[in-house]
């Protein structure tokens, strides 16, 4: 993609993300690595609303977290990105939100469970960074969260949120919703008496091959973005 095509598909991620569940007020931030330049990102600014990115007012920023292009205010917690970037030469996609069920989840000690395709996706893939409650602010901050996220697809942030990674932002929108989802039927599932054993590993790791290529990002992905057009048209 150019940088036109990619800035157009975070708009819409944007709005895939709020039209899920993914919104808290103008918090929450998704960045792309470009791909002619892997040491700049284009980012979400601050103060707006996922559904408010534009053309205009997205940022290029670079590795140090320091604007290189756009008149906007930069996230401060802009280190979560920058910092993953460093330490993850194949993530490309970056997001931040505050989903509630996830939230829950991340306030107790239970791991998530392969009770759902969104437990299977996340199936062993999933980090833990509880070092603070606190907006990741620093540098040092934000390698903690690229240490805890380590080689996974994801980390849960302690009683704050979760950080999601991926090659592209169709797999990073898709995966979030997936892995929120998985949240929920979890503690729907624990709340409503003992849970069955879960199926066998190479069982799960099947499951999570098969709803792991590209290609399904990219489907349910542009089914969500078709979505969003029919109900604005």
């Amino acid at each position: 993609m150019n940088h036109a095509e990619i800035k157009e598909k975070m708009i819409w991620a944007g709005k895939v993300l709020v039209a899920e569940g993914q919104d808290d007020f103008t918090r929450g931030h998704i960045s792309m690595r470009l791909p002619d330049n892997p040491s700049l990102f284009f980012m979400k600014p601050h103060s707006l609303g996922l559904d408010e990115i534009t053309m205009d007012n997205i940022l290029t920023i670079d590795l140090e977290g320091k604007v290189v292009a756009g008149g906007s205010r930069r996230h401060s917690e802009v280190y979560i990105h920058s910092e993953i970037f460093k330490a993850r030469p194949d993530v490309h996609c970056v997001l931040h939100t505050h989903p509630p069920y996830l939230i829950a989840l991340s306030a107790s000690e239970r791991p998530l469970k392969c009770l759902s395709q969104g437990g299977a996706l996340f199936y062993q893939s999933l980090g833990r960074y509880s070092d603070t409650i606190n907006l990741i602010r620093t540098h040092d901050m934000g390698a903690g969260v690229a240490r805890d996220l380590g080689p996974h697809r994801a980390v849960l942030l302690k009683n704050h949120g979760i950080v999601t990674t991926g090659a592209s932002i169709e797999e990073v929108v898709i995966s979030t919703i997936m892995l929120e989802d998985a949240a929920k039927i979890q503690l729907i599932a624990e709340a409503a008496g003992q849970c069955d054993p879960e199926f066998p590993r190479a069982d799960i790791e099947k499951l999570q091959h098969d709803i792991s290529r590209p290609e399904q990002f990219v489907i349910n992905f542009d089914y969500l973005v078709r979505r969003l057009k029919r109900k604005a048209s």
